[in-house]
């Protein structure tokens, strides 16, 4: 009689890692938490050195492809998935500025008010990178762009056999360790006796970046129902069952059949529908980028990180390119966007690992505004194109 594996999800995994985390801290000896410690630190060079080679990979052959069904369609479809999700990225901003304030404290962890207990790891094992996160992205602009006017093959072939590598890479061996690195960090925290306030402030920040989630799509579908001329929030309702089915399985990809039939409710053509909804599931990104921008926010102010407007600014720009990394790997926008933390933001290793547990911590919202935005750039597409009809 075979016994059948449960699997969990990531969400689950990351709850059941804080939770193991924070009560082992508790009573775990020195010893034990320096070897969490070491894989703590282990694991953050690995990923400093993956997170290249994963935009390289991916955003390569991303361009690549997108260059050769290159329409006036296609191209009106990415530069209005690309514009929402930088002013995403700025209405976070804006949103979270104003509130957090509000219910969290400024320096909350900063060198004054941590304990002064330090572990350190055994033993540090330096993998600088190939290239910086900066680099890899001019590059595969460079080789993507030069792929579609030399039509290049066998150079679109290799990155993109490159690229199922890295997907297989990042799914296979990064995303199962997530959990375990957030275990040894959220222990480690626990043994310092931080972790409480952490745990308060999470559930305030993640409730913030759904609220702002929301009244973003309200906003997107307000534009949106101006220039189709149709009740916004009718064509909002509609799109209820795509954004609860987001939301509990943390896809934008496997909820296209799904946001699909909820577009079509919209009075959206078919072709529009069929063209639309599958493309913006891999390069919209403004949900992820939300949740992304107010971690990343609560985390520079609790930790007092300054983070002036022409740094953030610059931090969107660059990590609404860098989501295009984000089609068919699971966390792929987080998983993309860490090297831009630390390279743009001056986020440290354990600054960047608490900013991926908030991000990972309730992960559902974050596709569900995605999809849910999908249906509102499909009414405007049909909206443009029907009119040059």
């Amino acid at each position: 009689m075979q016994i059948k594996r449960i699997r969990l999800s990531l969400f689950l995994r990351v709850i059941i890692a804080i939770t193991c985390g924070a009560l082992l801290g508790m009573v775990a000896p020195d010893a034990l938490v320096r070897i969490f410690k070491t894989f703590d630190v282990l694991f953050a060079q690995c990923l400093k050195f993956i997170i290249p080679l994963l935009v390289l990979g991916l955003v390569t052959p991303a361009i690549a492809g997108v260059g050769r069904r290159a329409g006036r369609m296609l191209l009106a479809v990415l530069a209005i998935a690309y514009l929402s999700t930088i002013l995403s990225g700025f209405f976070a901003y804006a949103g979270a500025s104003n509130a957090l304030p509000h219910y969290l404290q400024v320096g909350e962890f900063c060198s004054e008010t941590v304990s002064g207990k330090e572990f350190l790891p055994y033993f540090e094992l330096k993998i600088p990178p190939v290239c910086d996160i900066m680099t890899a992205l001019l590059l595969s602009f460079m080789i993507g762009v030069g792929i579609i006017f030399t039509d290049s093959k066998a150079l679109k072939a290799g990155f993109e056999e490159f690229g199922n590598i890295i997907k297989w890479t990042i799914e296979k061996g990064v995303i199962p360790l997530l959990p375990v690195y957030i275990f040894t960090m959220i222990c480690e925290m626990s043994a310092k006796g931080t972790i409480a306030a952490l745990i308060g402030a999470g559930f305030k920040i993640i409730l913030t970046g759904m609220v702002l989630t929301v009244c973003y799509l309200v906003i997107q579908y307000c534009i949106a129902g101006i220039i189709a001329r149709k009740n916004p929030f009718k064509c909002l309702w509609n799109m209820l069952s795509a954004y609860l089915t987001a939301f509990s399985i943390c896809s934008s990809s496997a909820t296209i059949p799904v946001t699909s039939a909820c577009a079509r409710k919209n009075g959206i053509r078919d072709d529009i529908v069929d063209f639309t909804i599958p493309l913006c599931s891999t390069v919209h990104m403004c949900g992820s980028t939300i949740k992304l921008a107010v971690s990343s926010i609560a985390i520079a102010y609790i930790f007092s990180v300054p983070l002036p407007f022409s740094v953030y600014a610059h931090f969107v720009f660059m990590q609404g390119i860098a989501a295009v990394a984000a089609p068919g790997v699971m966390g792929g926008v987080l998983m993309a966007s860490i090297g831009l933390l630390e390279s743009i933001m001056g986020f440290n290793a354990d600054q960047t690992a608490l900013v991926m547990t908030l991000y990972l911590a309730l992960d559902g919202y974050g596709p569900a505004c995605n999809v849910t935005g999908d249906g509102a750039i499909a009414l405007v597409i049909d909206s443009i194109f029907k009119k040059k009809e």
